[in-house]
């Protein structure tokens, strides 16, 4: 739990410090305006990934878990589940409460390929939500040619969403934090949950 309370500050740090965003916008401006004809599909496309992965992933791994009596995956699609309807809920809670506005509305001459966003911009839920997928995936599968993919897609979702003009670098970053974050906590918790899975379901 040590790990998830030094999260918890470094969070609470980065919500305190929004005004302070030069860094921010410096950093933001040198990748939203490295963009080309080439580059604007490859990141909607990452960036569209993230839904589909949060839903599918999960509910894959315990429709498969049941089918083939695999319970690490049928335990470890709950413990996937769990951890996005709890980081779902983190992150646009704290949208709600930073209420900070997105680089488009702010900013000027913004690259925004993929369009406008209809929630605040701190953090970002696309980001927390890949992190939560990786970092499940890796716990439950902690080898290195899952992990691996799994960062790496994790990674560029969260880049894609400065290229796509939707985010700041803080608001990626904390979003990655508490998608690891989430992770972690529903790890450490795994046997009580499912203890209790079992007992609903067998």
């Amino acid at each position: 739990m040590k790990v998830f309370h030094k999260f918890t500050l470094i969070f609470l740090l980065l919500a305190g410090t929004l005004s302070a965003q030069n860094p921010d916008v410096s950093i933001f401006r040198f990748i939203n305006n490295r963009h080309s004809p080439a580059t604007d599909p490859l990141f909607k496309f990452q960036s569209n990934t993230v839904k589909p992965v949060s839903i599918g992933l999960p509910l894959g791994m315990i429709v498969t878990g049941i089918a083939s009596k695999d319970r690490r995956a049928e335990d470890y699609g709950v413990l996937m589940f769990l951890a996005h309807l709890m980081n779902y809920g983190i992150t646009h809670g704290t949208k709600k409460i930073v209420n900070r506005r997105r680089p488009y509305e702010v900013l000027p001459d913004v690259h925004l390929p993929a369009g406008p966003e209809g929630t605040r911009s701190f953090p970002s839920g696309h980001t927390s939500a890949a992190f939560t997928s990786a970092a499940m995936i890796s716990l439950a599968y902690p080898k290195w040619y899952v992990i691996v993919p799994a960062y790496a897609w994790a990674g560029l979702a969260a880049y894609s969403r400065m290229a796509l003009g939707v985010h700041y670098p803080s608001d990626v970053l904390v979003g990655a934090m508490i998608g690891t974050g989430v992770a972690l906590l529903i790890h450490h918790y795994r046997k009580p949950i499912i203890r209790k899975k079992d007992q609903w379901l067998r």
